[in-house]
C-alpha cells in the first residue's frame, strides 16, 4: 500500500503540481524540495507529453518547454530516484496513456516502484479501461488515482467504490443538474463519501485556495506553481516555497 493516505491524516492536504523539466530537471528538483520544506503534503510531477489536451494553456506550455529542453521519461525516473534521498512525502505522477504504453506498462510500474512513486494519474484513461494499468500497478504498490468529473450519481458511485490513493474531483456547471448530472462539488463529494473513505481533492486555477469548498480533503495547485516557474525560470525556487507556505497556511 502506498503512503498517500498518510498525507490526509487529521488535515486537508496541499498538493503542488510541477512539470518535470521546466525549465530543467535541476530546477524541478529544487522546487520540489522547497515545496516539501514549506508544507506540501504530496507532490504531483507531470511527465510531459507532446499533446497535453487535458491541460490548460499554462501547463500545456510547460510540457512543451520541457520537451524542447530534452526531458525524457528515463531522465525523470533518474531525477526522482535522486530526489528521494532527502524528500520523503508521497509522489504522484500525472501523464497520458501513450507515455506509459510507449515505455511499457510493466517496465513503467517497475521504475515507479524503484523511484518510490506512490501513485499515478493518467488523464485519458476512462474507468472502463483502467484495469489495463491498475492490475499491473497494484503488483508494484502503485495507486492509480481516479478522476471523477460531473456524471450521474450511479457512475460517480461506481468509480468511487474502486478508488485508491485519492480522488481527483472535477466540478462542473450547476445547470448540469437539470439533465441528471451531479456537478456541484459538495453534492459530488456527498455521493463519493457514501461509497468510499478515499479522500477527495480538487484543483485550483488561482493563486489562492479559497475557491475550493471546505468539504474537500485537499487542494491541487498547478497553474499557480507553473506560472511562478514560467515567470522566474531557474530563480523560481524561493517563490515556489513562499507560495506553498502561504497556501498551506490558508488551509
Amino acid at each position: 500500500m502506498s503512503k498517500i493516505k498518510t498525507a490526509f491524516t487529521d488535515k486537508r492536504a496541499f498538493i503542488p503540481f510541477i512539470t518535470c523539466g521546466d525549465p530543467d530537471l535541476d530546477t524541478t528538483a529544487e522546487a520540489a524540495r522547497a515545496a516539501a520544506e514549506n508544507g506540501a503534503d504530496i507532490i504531483i510531477f507531470g511527465i510531459p507529453f507532446s499533446d497535453p489536451t487535458a491541460e490548460g494553456p499554462v501547463v500545456q506550455n510547460a510540457s512543451l518547454r520541457a520537451l524542447a529542453g530534452g526531458v525524457t521519461t528515463d531522465k525523470i525516473f533518474d531525477f526522482v530516484k535522486e530526489l528521494r534521498s532527502n524528500v520523503k512525502i508521497p509522489f504522484v505522477f500525472m501523464t497520458y496513456a501513450n507515455v506509459v504504453f510507449s515505455y511499457g506498462i510493466e517496465r513503467f510500474m517497475t521504475e515507479c516502484q524503484k523511484a518510490e512513486v506512490d501513485g499515478i494519474i493518467i488523464h485519458d484513461v476512462p474507468y472502463e479501461e483502467k484495469r489495463e494499468f491498475s492490475d499491473t500497478a497494484k503488483e508494484y504498490g502503485i495507486d492509480v488515482i481516479s478522476i471523477i468529473a460531473p456524471a450521474p450519481a450511479a457512475r460517480i458511485a461506481m468509480i468511487a467504490k474502486e478508488a485508491e490513493g485519492f480522488i481527483y474531483l472535477i466540478s462542473g456547471n450547476s445547470n448540469d443538474s437539470n439533465i441528471g448530472i451531479v456537478s456541484d462539488p459538495t453534492d459530488m463529494i456527498s455521493v463519493i463519501r457514501e461509497n468510499t473513505d478515499v479522500p477527495c481533492v480538487m484543483n485550483t486555477d488561482s493563486d489562492k485556495t479559497d475557491d475550493i469548498p471546505s468539504v474537500s480533503d485537499g487542494v491541487i495547485a498547478g497553474t499557480a506553481v507553473i506560472s511562478l516557474i514560467e515567470a522566474h525560470g531557474k530563480d523560481a525556487v524561493s517563490y515556489v516555497g513562499e507560495y506553498v507556505k502561504s497556501a498551506k497556511a490558508s488551509l
